[in-house]
């Protein structure tokens, strides 16, 4: 066997098995990083890529070493969701950085926590102020919950008494030209109920669809694969190919 072959081979061993690693440890691994699990996953990928490229170590030992992390991820994750303490130990705890607009210099040196950092996540929450902050809090993931106080608040439906509709997630009943079928007996439609709102609005051939999706209200929103549109706007700084006259 070349080394070409055994790379290649090794290669989509790895990859199976990252990606079999990710489905098993479940989405909170990927959805909200805290350090532990972000050495975690470096150092997994670390594996499947050696596993891929060093030939001179066997396979078995780097395939080993894979399931020896996937049940050490597991295993850490069913004893913190069984034992709170053990959740604390893997998983840190969250630290209040701000409150009521008063910043705790004791709490954000232990964090190692800068002024900058501070004021750059709470630009990202669109809080330019940090007296309107009632509690800011770094989670352990790494990012920065905020509460401002109610004087600074966006004011609500809630707030002004204003009654509002129910609003759920469009189903998708169309995509690239192809019916989802279940999403469409989900909502109790036909096929031809389907075919007649899309003629409403000028579409005689599904393969005319890009995407199409059905809001909570009962509209049928319809992109098509090619759009006829005179004007796109640019937002990058770009000069255009051709200056105008």
């Amino acid at each position: 066997m070349s080394d070409y072959l055994e790379i290649l081979i090794r290669s989509v061993g790895a990859f199976a098995g990252v990606i079999f690693i990710t489905r098993m440890v479940g989405k909170s691994q990927v959805g909200g990083l805290n350090i532990a699990d972000w050495v975690n996953g470096i150092v997994i990928g670390s594996i499947a890529a050696s596993l891929a490229t060093d030939l001179k170590t066997p396979a078995g030992y780097y395939v080993f070493a894979l399931v020896v992390f996937m049940t050490l991820t597991i295993l850490t994750e069913w004893l913190g969701m069984k034992y709170r303490p053990a959740h604390k130990i893997f998983s840190d705890e969250p630290t209040v950085l701000v409150h009521n607009g008063v910043i705790l210099e004791g709490n954000m040196h232990k964090m190692r926590y800068t002024v900058d950092d501070l004021t750059s996540q709470l630009r990202q929450k669109d809080v330019f102020n940090i007296a309107d902050v009632e509690y800011a809090i770094a989670e352990p993931n790494g990012g920065l919950s905020v509460l401002l106080k109610s004087q600074a608040a966006p004011v609500t439906p809630q707030d002004l008494n204003i009654p509002t509709k129910y609003k759920g997630v469009p189903s998708e009943l169309v995509v690239d030209g192809v019916i989802i079928q279940q999403n469409l007996k989900q909502n109790n439609l036909s096929e031809d109920w389907l075919y007649e709102e899309l003629q409403k609005q000028g579409i005689q051939s599904l393969e005319e669809v890009f995407y199409a999706s059905l809001d909570s209200d009962g509209n049928l929103y319809v992109d098509k694969k090619q759009d006829k549109m005179t004007y796109v706007q640019d937002i990058t700084d770009k000069l255009p190919d051709k200056m105008p006259q």
